[in-house]
């Protein structure tokens, strides 16, 4: 049975995925129902209602279809190798659905299902700002509950990969990164007349080492903007590893304070939940990493991961600015401006800045606030927090 709404993308990764079931099972496993639940512009990602069978009491799964060439690093090992290394784990600290089965040979992975369950940004988006408040919480435990669990399993994911015939690659973010640190100061000068104190740049290359091999390393999806999370009843899970690395800690954990640099729903938090956040990291990741409880040395690589998240975001945004101030993402109903993002990006760095004694970052944060301004007068001078906190909504 098909649901005549159903993608031929969907009906194709549900098929494949009957096949390599009924292969593994030795007998016929049944799918059917095929749901399009969306996808990259590179993957196909469907449910289907698993038939009675002796073999499994489960009544639906997810598919994921990887149907582009691999390239240099193939996401697909790296999403399989990300399950495999989750599905090891106990269940009450995984982070991930539990991977069923996967085909190298149809890059094709049959995972868990989650349940009809909402994204972060469906509940940010939604018309309830407890309910949206308590997920940003689960978010953030959520986070730590992964890094901790994943705490010196470094080794392991880059056994998984080599077992899949993939090499380990750096973190996709510490090239652009790097990039943005060499790259910022000319392009701030070009696009909106700034000049960058000569100080600046080395306290903005202090970040650096949160690049590198650091001792609070663990796992991390490289993207964990509001829609690669899912809202369950078991709490937050996290989805999509195809960028799955090994990095530091901290750089996950002040997502908060930009907020969420670079992603489509980048709109401002209440005031307060980003430490409230951070609090509840924290509790998460201490146990592992005691270090990380001093306030001190927390507020100092903190602020070094915000001021590389606010250069490698403003890298990565002020070339579309130049052509069009649009919204970040492609549904303007849901992502902001990208001058008022960018704008509330380099805001907040200025106040972070001025507290932790990085004199030439909150000059130059204070100048681009005032570029911005000025180039972009009819945009919003405040960015709006998320629909969910805003009063009447």
């Amino acid at each position: 049975m098909t649901d005549p709404a159903a993608t031929p993308g969907a009906v194709a990764a549900v098929a494949g995925a009957a096949r390599l079931l009924s292969r593994r099972a030795g007998s016929d496993v049944e799918l059917s129902a095929p749901e399009d639940l969306g996808g990259s512009g590179s993957s196909v990602v469907a449910r289907a209602r698993m038939g009675q069978n002796p073999f499994s009491d489960r009544r639906s799964v997810v598919v994921k279809h990887y149907r582009d060439d691999p390239g240099v690093a193939d996401p697909f090992r790296y999403e399989v190798a990300s399950c495999q290394l989750f599905t090891a784990l106990p269940s009450d600290v995984r982070p991930s659905p539990v991977i069923i089965a996967h085909d190298p040979d149809q890059r094709l992975l049959v995972l868990e299902d989650l349940g009809r369950s909402s994204t972060l940004a469906d509940k940010l988006f939604g018309p309830d700002g407890d309910a949206a408040g308590h997920c940003l919480l689960g978010w953030a435990r959520g986070l730590g509950r992964m890094q901790a669990a994943t705490a010196g399993r470094e080794g392991d994911f880059g056994a998984l990969l080599r077992r899949l015939g993939e090499k380990v690659r750096r973190d996709p973010i510490a090239d652009q990164a790097r990039a943005a640190l060499a790259g910022l100061p000319d392009l701030l000068g070009e696009a909106l007349g700034v000049t960058v104190p000569e100080m600046a740049v080395p306290e903005a290359h202090a970040g650096v080492r949160l690049l590198g091999g650091t001792g609070f390393r663990a796992f991390s999806p490289s993207d964990t903007c509001p829609d690669n999370n899912l809202v369950t009843s078991r709490g937050v899970r996290f989805v999509d590893f195809e960028w799955g690395a090994f990095r530091d800690v901290v750089l996950d954990a002040a997502y908060v304070r930009v907020p969420f640099p670079g992603c489509a729903a980048s709109f401002a938090l209440p005031p307060g939940a980003a430490d409230q956040m951070l609090d509840a990291w924290r509790t998460e990741v201490t146990p592992v990493w005691p270090e990380l409880d001093d306030p001190d040395v927390l507020r100092s690589r903190l602020a070094d991961a915000q001021l590389l998240w606010v250069w490698w975001s403003s890298w990565q945004l002020l070339p579309r600015l130049l052509l069009r101030d649009g919204p970040i993402g492609p549904d303007a109903g849901r992502s902001p401006r990208i001058s008022t993002a960018v704008r509330h990006y380099w805001r907040g760095l200025a106040e972070t800045a001025r507290a932790t004694g990085r004199p030439a970052t909150a000059e130059l944060a204070a100048a681009v606030v005032g570029a911005l301004e000025e180039r972009f007068p009819d945009a919003p001078s405040e960015l709006p927090v998320f629909p969910a906190f805003r009063s009447g909504h």
